[in-house]
């Protein structure tokens, strides 16, 4: 009897990690979308991306219900060991995350289409390096997630400083170009929102890498804590890396 139940909790713990690794897979699918209509603004190419991501939104709203739920009912269930309950709320947390991910995805295209139906205006060259940062970030914090890969969620950490410096230097170039040109203000706002919701993306996939950590290690790195890393014991070999040795 006890076979079974450890069977039946073995196969629920698996279906939720499989339910969050899917819904990251379409989010980091609708935030390449945004990012492409975003640096290529114009035409019905980006039009059709921008299309793409507002279809998939009810998608990604069902799988956060679908998750939460399945989480809850493990919940309820018979007295679990701390590290399938840091699962769980690790699982809470970063369904939380990407749906909001999703939510920025959509966002973004809003202002593709927005642009579409404006005059003719320059992408600040700083939204090239700084989308590359955001999918980099992105694509670790879903490699971290997959794999419960601590080194790639230090990484994912390690990198949002980056994205913000990104964000304060395009703010800084269209707030100068808006007060010599009053004719660039409008997609020129576009711009700014556009880089706060890809700063936003960023800030989310650094709460999923804390997330991680905590379901691997059992810590807290949130608000500043994550010099706790770097004292711990070296990674156990169900930490180590797929994702480093050919899938990154």
């Amino acid at each position: 009897m006890a076979t079974i139940a450890r069977e039946i909790e073995n196969f629920q713990k698996d279906a939720l990690v499989n339910y969050l690794v899917s819904m990251a897979r379409t989010v980091e699918g609708a935030v390449n979308r945004a990012i492409e209509a975003l640096l290529h603004n114009r035409g019905p190419r980006a039009s059709a991306l921008a299309g793409e991501i507002f279809l998939n939104e009810p998608r990604v709203n069902e799988m956060e219900i679908v998750i939460d739920e399945h989480a809850v009912k493990m919940l309820r269930g018979d007295a679990r060991p701390d590290e399938d309950i840091r699962m769980i709320v690790a699982t809470l947390r970063i369904n939380n995350d990407l749906e909001r991910m999703g939510d920025l995805a959509v966002n973004i295209g809003q202002r593709v289409i927005s642009l579409a139906d404006m005059g003719p205006a320059e992408t600040p060259p700083e939204f090239e390096p700084m989308s590359a940062a955001v999918r980099a970030m992105v694509s670790k914090s879903l490699g971290a997630l997959i794999f419960r890969n601590v080194d790639l969620a230090k990484a994912v950490l390690q990198s949002d400083d980056a994205v913000d410096r990104f964000r304060d230097v395009v703010f800084e170039r269209l707030l100068a170009e808006m007060a010599q040109r009053p004719a660039t203000v409008a997609p020129n706002m576009q711009f700014v929102l556009a880089s706060r919701y890809l700063e936003r993306i960023a800030d989310h996939c650094t709460n999923i890498a804390e997330d991680v950590v905590y379901w691997v290690r059992g810590l807290d790195i949130r608000h500043g804590r994550g010099r706790e890393l770097d004292t711990q014991r070296p990674l156990a070999v169900a930490e180590t890396t797929a994702f480093d040795s050919g899938q990154e």
